[in-house]
């Protein structure tokens, strides 16, 4: 039996940031549920006693325990497992710095970036023209975020210190959206951003996965 089943859905950036966390981690000791959103699974009694809001992912273990929201999993699995992507417990300042990483990744990237997403990805499955006063918007919020990451990360190798850690992770699913959307140049000149994101995809298990994923998704267009 795994050690617990997590439910998600294929191309759902919130399920990807839990398997690149998983993955990271090496481990494989897990049940995948496929949901299929468009057809509304996620919203079934069973899934909505997993997750209240009925989104994905979830996770349950069983002895009972379910949990959902992908950052409290990632969070959680890299814990109880013991990933290397946590600062240890005792360091108190660098438990910090991550927590205010976590914050800004939440704060000052996630929602614009998940705009964009929704408006230029999500629409399109939905057969709904995207509001493109709204992508405006967010790409403006973005551009703010990277100038400023940029000057940051001339300091730093990753978002939270020297070490890679869960908030890179946060960010990969989201940045590999607004690529598939058509903004690859996103990062623009920003030379300290782009060599935090080639750190961070040249990871091994992050290629592994990102790869997986890719061809799972052409697959399905066929």
């Amino acid at each position: 039996m795994p050690a617990f089943t997590l439910y998600g859905s294929r191309g759902s950036t919130n399920t990807n940031r839990v398997r690149l966390t998983l993955a990271e981690g090496g481990f494989t000791d897990y049940g995948l549920v496929l949901l299929n959103l468009q057809k509304g699974e996620q919203k079934s009694k069973d899934h909505m006693n997993r997750h209240p809001w009925g989104k994905v992912p979830a996770i349950t273990f069983a002895e009972g325990f379910t949990l959902h929201e992908s950052r409290a999993i990632c969070k959680y699995l890299a814990t109880k497992y013991s990933f290397p992507l946590l600062p240890p417990a005792s360091n108190v300042q660098a438990t910090a710095i991550f927590d205010q990483a976590q914050c800004v990744e939440t704060a000052y990237f996630a929602e614009a970036a998940g705009k964009i997403g929704f408006e230029k990805f999500v629409k399109k499955f939905m057969g709904l023209p995207p509001n493109e006063a709204v992508v405006t918007e967010a790409l403006k919020s973005l551009e703010s975020f990277f100038d400023v990451a940029e000057r940051l990360l001339h300091e730093k190798d990753y978002m939270a210190g020297n070490d890679f850690t869960l908030v890179d992770i946060y960010y990969i699913p989201l940045v590999q959206r607004l690529f598939a959307c058509g903004y690859e140049d996103i990062f623009g000149s920003r030379e300290a951003v782009r060599a935090w994101w080639n750190r961070c995809v040249t990871r091994p298990a992050i290629q592994q996965l990102l790869a997986t994923d890719k061809e799972a998704m052409l697959a399905a267009r066929r």
